[in-house]
């Protein structure tokens, strides 16, 4: 329902251990996002992502993998065969528990994801990082028809008084 060929968007809030706060919108397409927050905009096309920080009056150009588009980008990685999984009702909500097997390299060390038993819309995400807890609130979650010109970055937006960095 999220990252499939039919595309999602959803608002978030993120809190990492009240010390930065956050929230925005995000689309999501297959291997492509774009996401807006206060402080920065992004699109990526699934080769080339684009970041326009808001106050820095810059465009930096990265490689759509690159884990250097921003600080944070690094630290959530995470590899599906590196958790054992567990699933239990709670209410009227499913409850995931991913843990992190051992001798694994990433840094999310435990997802806790809570979905909506009827609907499977995912309501929220907790990412143990390290010795810390990442809570991601999710809302207006809806899947499908996400266009592919969502992810093209609109450079005519940004012609004037924007500084480009090229990382690639």
């Amino acid at each position: 329902m999220v990252f499939g060929p039919q595309g999602s968007t959803l608002r978030y809030d993120v809190n990492i251990i009240g010390i930065y706060k956050t929230h925005g919108v995000i689309w999501y397409k297959g291997k492509k996002q774009c996401f807006s927050d206060e402080r920065v905009n992004t699109w990526n096309d699934g080769v080339t992502a684009y970041m326009v920080w808001k106050k820095k009056k810059t465009i930096a150009i990265h490689h759509a993998n690159s884990d250097k588009k921003d600080k944070y980008s690094g630290k959530f990685k995470f590899s599906l065969d590196d958790f054992t999984y567990a699933m239990h009702e709670e209410g009227e909500n499913l409850i995931f528990d991913l843990k992190q097997k051992k001798h694994a390299k990433g840094t999310v060390k435990e997802v806790v994801a809570t979905v909506d038993k009827k609907t499977l819309t995912p309501k929220y995400l907790k990412l143990k990082v390290a010795f810390f807890w990442v809570k991601i609130k999710i809302s207006n979650f809806r899947s499908g028809n996400v266009s592919d010109a969502q992810f093209v970055f609109p450079a005519d937006r940004y012609k004037e008084g924007y500084k480009v960095i090229d990382h690639r």
